[in-house]
C-alpha cells in the first residue's frame, strides 16, 4: 500500500507551498544549486498518481515554483501531460525518470519506444531544449540493464543513446552508481555527445597590438554536442592575465558552426613585450574559467594558451 495525501486540501497548498517558497527565497541562483525539479503531488511529487488534485491546484502549486526560482532553471516532471506542456510554456526545461525501459521491467509497456516520444511531440516540447535544459532519469540503474531480459545487447544501448540525442539532453542521472566495466568505453563517448561540446577551430588575430586600443580578432567555434550552454557563462580572451570579455551570447550557441568576430580592447595596463594570448569561458560570478573547452592547450588555472602577441 502506498498512501498519499490530499493535495486538493488547503493545507496542503499552504505548507507545502510555504516549504518550497522558503527553499526559493534561500536558495535562488546558489551556484551549487544546478536546477530544480518542479515537485508538486503524487507518491513521488512528480506530478503524477491515481489522486491528482483540480487542476487549478496543481497549477497553483507549480507557480509557485516560477515565482520564487527566477534564476535556477526549473525542470518539469514529465507524466502528467498537462502539467508537462504548463510548465514548458512558463520556461522550464523538462526530465523523466525512466530513460532506458525497453520492457525490461515487465509491466507491458516500454516507456521509450510507447510513451516517452510519444508524449514530447504531443505536448509540443520539441524545442524546448534550445532554451532549457533537458534532463534524464535512468530506469532502474545500468546495472540493471545488465540483468532486465537477459542484458541489453549492444544495440539496444545504442537505441537508448540515441534516443538522449534525439532529445538534445543534457544531464544523465545514473543514481550515483557505477557503470558496468564493459560498457564504460561507449558511455564515454556518449557522454561526450550530450549537452554542449566547444572546439575552437580557429583563431585569427594580429602579431602585435597596441595597449590601450582596439584589436581584430575571428574565430570560428564549433558546438559538437546536442544542446547550448544554459548557464551564465562568458566567452573571454587574454592577454597573460589581462581579461578582455567577448560580446557574445552563447546561450545562442546551438549545435553547429558559430562564429565570433570582432575587436576587443587591449587595457593600457598591459606591458609593451613579448605576451601569450589565451581564451576562456568564464563563469559570470567568479570572473575564473569554468568550462572545459575540447581542444589542446589548456593550462593549470583552466585557461587555454593560443599563441604569442607583442605589445607597443
Amino acid at each position: 500500500m502506498v498512501w498519499s495525501p490530499d493535495s486538493d486540501d488547503p493545507l496542503y497548498l499552504k505548507h507545502w507551498g510555504g516549504l518550497v517558497r522558503a527553499a526559493g527565497i534561500r536558495y535562488d541562483g546558489h551556484p551549487y544549486l544546478d536546477s530544480v525539479d518542479v515537485s508538486t503531488v503524487g507518491y513521488w511529487g512528480e506530478g503524477w498518481g491515481p489522486y491528482l488534485p483540480s487542476w487549478q491546484r496543481q497549477k497553483e502549486l507549480i507557480d509557485i515554483y516560477f515565482e520564487v526560482f527566477r534564476r535556477t532553471p526549473l525542470l518539469m516532471n514529465f507524466d502528467e501531460p498537462h502539467a508537462l506542456e504548463y510548465g514548458v510554456k512558463q520556461g522550464a526545461g523538462w526530465r523523466l525518470d525512466c530513460w532506458g525501459d525497453l520492457g525490461g521491467r515487465g509491466k507491458g509497456m516500454m516507456h521509450m519506444l510507447d510513451m516517452y516520444p510519444q508524449q514530447v511531440v504531443r505536448t509540443g516540447i520539441q524545442d524546448a531544449w534550445q532554451r532549457f535544459p533537458v534532463s534524464l532519469e535512468t530506469c532502474g540503474t545500468p546495472g540493471h540493464w545488465k540483468q532486465w531480459a537477459g542484458g541489453y545487447s549492444d544495440a539496444q544501448l545504442k537505441e537508448i543513446f540515441d534516443q538522449a540525442l534525439r532529445w538534445h539532453a543534457t544531464s544523465i542521472n545514473i543514481k550515483s552508481t557505477p557503470i558496468p566495466q564493459d560498457w564504460k568505453p561507449v558511455w564515454d563517448e556518449f557522454q561526450k555527445q550530450i549537452g554542449y561540446r566547444l572546439v575552437l577551430r580557429r583563431f585569427s588575430y594580429p602579431n602585435s597590438a597596441k595597449a590601450g586600443a582596439m584589436m581584430p580578432v575571428a574565430s570560428w567555434w564549433v558546438n559538437k554536442g546536442v544542446a547550448p550552454v544554459y548557464g551564465e557563462y562568458k566567452l573571454a580572451f587574454a592577454i597573460d592575465k589581462t581579461v578582455m570579455p567577448a560580446n557574445v551570447d552563447l546561450k545562442k550557441w546551438l549545435p553547429g558552426d558559430q562564429v565570433f568576430d570582432g575587436s576587443l580592447y587591449v587595457p593600457d595596463s598591459v606591458k609593451p613585450g613579448a605576451h601569450k594570448i589565451r581564451v576562456g569561458i568564464l563563469d559570470a560570478r567568479t570572473g575564473e574559467p569554468a568550462i572545459h573547452l575540447a581542444i589542446q592547450g589548456r593550462q593549470a588555472d583552466g585557461w587555454y594558451e593560443l599563441g604569442a602577441i607583442d605589445i607597443r
